[in-house]
């Protein structure tokens, strides 16, 4: 079991820089392609969320621009820990 900080938070002015940028430069998700309502507050399944294309579980980096990317609250907890390479399925659920 790992006692470590959650990386995404190590540098967390770093992160925070990051989440704002891409919230102010994304407005689709990544993983269904429909527009993210930024202003919908969590734990709301649409609320905005940042998402690790490759991720920490798999060596991807949480503080590279290239790795993230915006996303529904509902897709990115669907996706989980896969990979652009994965192939296995998730399915995006639009009832709650």
């Amino acid at each position: 079991m790992s006692t470590g900080a959650n990386p995404r938070y190590a540098n967390g002015s770093r992160r925070r820089a990051l989440r704002a940028r891409i919230l102010a430069t994304e407005t689709h998700c990544g993983i269904c392609g429909e527009p993210v309502d930024t202003t919908i507050p969590t734990p709301h399944p649409d609320s905005p969320e940042i998402d690790e294309i490759h991720p920490l579980s798999k060596g991807g980096d949480p503080l590279s621009r290239s790795n993230c990317q915006l996303t529904h609250r509902r897709c990115n907890r669907a996706k989980s820990d896969t990979t652009p390479g994965d192939h296995r399925q998730f399915e995006t659920d639009r009832t709650w």
